[in-house]
């Protein structure tokens, strides 16, 4: 095939632009004029509305050199044209664009699971806390248990209420070594005597010693077969008409330097002797075998109260 002007047989093999090159102007190609076509002589020109086009059928052609009728004036609306998304089901707007939520490539796969990650940490955080809070409560628990297990380890006078055990016990439940009397078993001096009119003694038959309330009364325990020279703790348990009350504690012969404390713990009402028992206790050094232990009303002394039981603990070592 030689250059030159073959014609063109279709629509789509016309160069619109053809007049602009040198070689288009020598076949004749003309810029458009009026409201006709342009290009090479000859050219079709075959406009209809969007969408009339039926494929299988011939198209009508223009009669050569008559012009169709146009689409409308240059930069105007087109009567027979209208954007794809103005019709129904036409095509999609950018507002309208399906969106996606992270991730790269084509695939579409989402990205990182920040709400996952989010609770994950919530967790973590929530387990630590509850961690510190049981060990914090443990290590309180830990403290308490200490405090409440050596309660009594400081070498104050007196306990309040009934929170020893009794004589009977103390010598039968892991203190069977160490003695324990009970107010009959005492010797009476200085015109004390026993009695049983009131209830709450712990002592068998509900015996006590009575008649305290005078100076030179006092009461003896022989405290025999002691295996260990050593500390140990002397508990009391008396009874008061809802007063305070102390009496001088002698160890071998040899006074404490305190009194022995027969305080009103708990504030029970004056003159109620049945809810005034107590218990006291003191620190006591005592040689190996036997020794004698004094409860005595002296000069100084307030003794209105009654005895009901002595028994040994083991001291602070």
């Amino acid at each position: 095939m030689t250059s030159g002007n073959n014609g063109a047989s279709t629509p789509e093999d016309d160069d619109p632009f053809g007049y602009l090159y040198a070689d288009g102007q020598a076949n004749g190609a003309q810029p458009p004029s009026g409201g006709g076509g342009y290009g090479y002589p000859g050219s079709v020109n075959r406009v209809r509305p969007v969408g009339q086009r039926q494929y299988g059928q011939q198209a009508p052609t223009a009669a050569y050199g008559q012009v169709p009728q146009q689409q409308g004036t240059y930069g105007q609306p087109n009567a027979h044209y209208a954007a794809p998304e103005t019709h129904p089901g036409g095509a999609t707007t950018a507002s309208q664009q399906p969106s996606y939520s992270g991730g790269h490539g084509s695939g579409g796969r989402g990205g990182p699971n920040t709400k996952g990650l989010l609770i994950g940490a919530i967790a973590v955080v929530a387990a630590v806390v509850i961690g510190i809070s049981v060990a914090m409560l443990g290590g309180d628990g830990e403290k308490d248990d200490a405090a409440g297990g050596d309660t009594g380890s400081t070498p104050t006078q007196s306990e309040s209420g009934d929170s020893r055990p009794s004589a009977s016990s103390s010598a039968g439940a892991g203190a069977a070594d160490l003695p324990a009397v009970d107010a009959k078993a005492l010797r009476l001096e200085g015109g004390t005597a026993t009695a049983s009119d009131f209830k709450g003694s712990k002592a068998a038959g509900g015996v006590y010693v009575t008649n305290f309330n005078q100076v030179g009364a006092k009461v003896i325990w022989s405290v025999n077969g002691l295996e260990k020279a050593g500390s140990y703790r002397l508990y009391v348990r008396y009874g008061i008409p809802g007063k305070d009350a102390n009496a001088t504690l002698l160890v071998n012969g040899t006074a404490n330097t305190q009194p022995l404390n027969m305080e009103n713990f708990g504030n029970t009402p004056e003159g109620d002797w049945e809810k005034g028992w107590k218990t006291t206790w003191a620190n006591v050094n005592l040689n190996k075998g036997t020794n004698t232990i004094e409860v005595a009303c002296n000069d100084g002394n307030q003794c209105d109260a009654v005895l009901d039981q002595m028994y040994l603990s083991k001291g602070e070592s």
